[in-house]
């Protein structure tokens, strides 16, 4: 039989020492795939060259692997935590979320491994083992994106597609839905360059190497053959947005009431406008609870008697010992009408989880966390003018449940406010803002992106940015924001999606394992005098 085709028993495409660095590439590639350097492309670069470090390699080099192309991917995408904060927080988050990723390599080797061993011709395991591969790096991202402490949802594959044509199928899948489409992409692309690598040149080979490369080419022509989901708009809303440009970062300098009186100054410009149905202030732009301060309450009633509009601005508020991170709807002639408070507040950020046992390990950093902000029970859906408005307060906008929640609550139009002085000119803003225009597309919602210092933007449902603000200007963006009550699919069938994709990652792993221990205990059955298939005894 020719074995030219065959790919069981090929052995690893890299010495060990050139998988670790290959993984490194790939985890730099996948990093430059997102904002700021925005090369979505690049996803199709970094996944296979990771997927083939972890190919025939032992389990001390797929750890080696897995923490470095991990290592760089998280070192680099996030090291706008360093900008105020230092190294230590970039540091334990990256070391953490590496913990995941090279876990989640672990587990993608052991599949390769195993269909190594179970053998099989090039399309068999093309067929097979790139869905699993998928399921698996989604089934990860998952995982991490809601645990430990809520989970940190930075970093999904889908975060980089936002300007790229992968975006609107967000619509029908979701998020986890597109990141298993791009990992399968890319796992097809690594099985067909292992076979091209490791076959030995043959007319059949070639034409094998050849098929095997049209599949991942003929996925990516199908998921762009899928149209655009078209969103029903139901009428719209006139938003003003302002961004204060002001100091309200951890290390603030200003006076209590200076991040007010910005957010005012920033508003005075549209005063004389009229038609605004509502005005968007940023998270913490109302520095002084005025709840409790009837200065500042005193500021709100007039501001939005002024712009004859209702309020929504970012404060921090207490309930008896709680302190929450809120927003606030403040209506001309009645003040506060509404409250809604993060459900989804940052550990080792807005609070200290088990700060009994993490607090004596780094006194000096977490003593940068003086209270511990309460998670928020309040529905995140404002009822404003005519709408019903989604509320997702900063990282709010990275959290699954989150989303669903406002949807659910009957939200046709979300408002995302934000306070991202913290991290200066780098790349956070603008990769929040990219997370903010694929939720826009999953959910087909307008979206009001209002930060304190930037990126500062208006969001169409297909994700398009209809109008932006510089970043570090006093600005103020008024627009007639669409408002829709179009269910996505994305939407209708989240958790559906979900489970599909943990049944293909997690069930395929286990039914290649299950039939590799079978094949095993069958083998070790067979009486060693049973004849080959030469019709030989085996024992002569």
């Amino acid at each position: 039989m020719n074995r030219s085709a065959d790919i069981s028993g090929r052995g690893r495409p890299f010495p060990p020492w050139l998988a670790v660095f290959v993984a490194g590439v790939g985890g730099l590639c996948l990093a430059l795939a997102f904002p700021a350097a925005n090369i979505w492309v690049l996803v199709f670069v970094g996944l296979p060259l990771i997927f083939l470090s972890l190919m025939g390699q032992r389990v001390v080099t797929i750890l080696a692997a897995g923490f470095v192309g991990g290592g760089v991917f998280w070192g680099v995408h996030i090291f706008w935590l360093t900008v105020y904060l230092g190294p230590l927080p970039w540091a334990g988050l990256s070391v953490l979320e590496t913990v995941f990723f090279a876990a989640g390599c672990m587990l993608i080797a052991f599949i390769y491994r195993a269909s190594e061993k179970l053998g099989g011709r090039s399309w068999l395991r093309m067929v097979f083992v790139p869905p699993i591969v998928a399921g698996l790096w989604t089934v990860r991202e998952m995982l991490s994106s809601s645990w430990p402490y809520g989970g940190f949802s930075w970093g999904r594959l889908t975060f980089s597609q936002s300007d790229s044509p992968f975006g609107p199928l967000t619509a029908w899948v979701g998020v986890s839905g597109v990141s298993f489409c791009l990992a399968l992409v890319g796992a097809c692309i690594a099985e067909a360059v292992l076979h091209a690598t490791q076959t030995p040149t043959s007319a059949r080979g070639s034409r094998v190497s050849t098929a095997l490369f049209a599949v991942p080419a003929g996925v990516v022509v199908l998921l762009l053959a899928v149209p655009t989901y078209q969103v029903k708009t139901d009428g719209s809303l006139r938003v003003a947005a302002v961004q204060g440009n002001a100091d309200a970062g951890l290390f603030s300098t200003g006076r209590p009431g200076d991040i007010l009186t910005d957010h005012v100054t920033a508003t005075q410009p549209i005063t004389e406008k009229t038609g605004i149905d509502l005005l968007v202030w940023p998270e913490n732009s109302i520095d002084l609870d005025p709840l409790r301060n009837p200065s500042s309450a005193k500021v709100l009633d007039n501001i939005t008697a002024r712009v004859r509009a209702p309020l929504v601005g970012g404060t921090i508020t207490k309930s008896g010992q709680e302190t929450f991170n809120s927003l606030l709807l403040w209506e001309p002639d009645a003040g506060p009408t509404a409250q809604y408070d993060k459900i989804h507040p940052v550990p080792f950020a807005e609070y200290l989880p088990d700060r009994d046992f993490w607090f004596p390990l780094a006194p000096d950093l977490f003593s940068l966390i003086p209270r511990d902000l309460s998670i928020g029970t309040r529905p995140n859906v404002f009822s404003v003018a005519d709408a019903r408005a989604g509320l997702a307060i900063c990282f709010d906008i990275v959290d699954d449940r989150a989303i669903e929640q406002m949807i659910a609550g009957g939200a046709n139009i979300i408002l995302a406010p934000s306070n991202n002085a913290d991290f200066g000119r780098s790349e956070e803003s603008v990769q929040q803002l990219a997370i903010a225009r694929i939720r826009a597309i999953q959910t087909g919602r307008s979206l009001v992106s209002v930060s304190t210092v930037g990126t500062s933007a208006i969001i169409s449902a297909d994700g398009g940015v209809t109008d932006r603000l510089p970043t570090f200007t006093k600005g103020a963006m008024v627009q007639d924001v669409p408002l829709s009550s179009t269910l996505t699919p994305a939407m209708r069938w989240a958790n559906d999606i979900e489970i599909i994709i943990i049944t293909v990652g997690l069930g395929g792993a286990g039914a290649v394992f299950l039939t590799l221990a079978f094949l095993r205990r069958t083998s070790a059955r067979v009486p060693s005098h049973i004849h080959d298939n030469t019709g030989k005894d085996t024992n002569r």
